[in-house]
């Protein structure tokens, strides 16, 4: 499973987030084996350089084999939170959809 990162220019793409997000993506989705193919990630600040909460903004978009992308979104304080939420999301969105086609 490939993982791409897109991050806008107020959150700090470094070696940290790119490990958070690969950790975060593969616990979450490491079961659903070579059904997903892609994982887009995109992060961003909601309100730029100013501070206030739940303004870190984490969409996945999930790309399986055959079927369309499926997506999660959490809004956060940080943006390691926003991440790690919107994977448990993702986890559910592919979950409920995988588990619907096998019965």
């Amino acid at each position: 499973m490939k993982v791409q990162i897109n991050t806008d220019n107020h959150v700090q793409h470094d070696e940290s987030l790119t490990r958070h997000v690969e950790s975060a993506v593969a616990s979450a989705l490491d079961r659903f084996g070579d059904q997903v193919t892609r994982v887009e990630v995109h992060v961003r600040d909601k309100n730029g350089g100013k501070t206030g909460g739940n303004d870190k903004h984490c969409m996945m978009e999930a790309r399986l084999e055959g079927l369309p992308p499926m997506t999660a979104s959490e809004d956060a304080d940080s943006v390691a939170s926003a991440v790690s939420g919107a994977a448990r999301k993702l986890q559910r969105v592919l979950d409920h959809a995988l588990g619907r086609l096998t019965h």
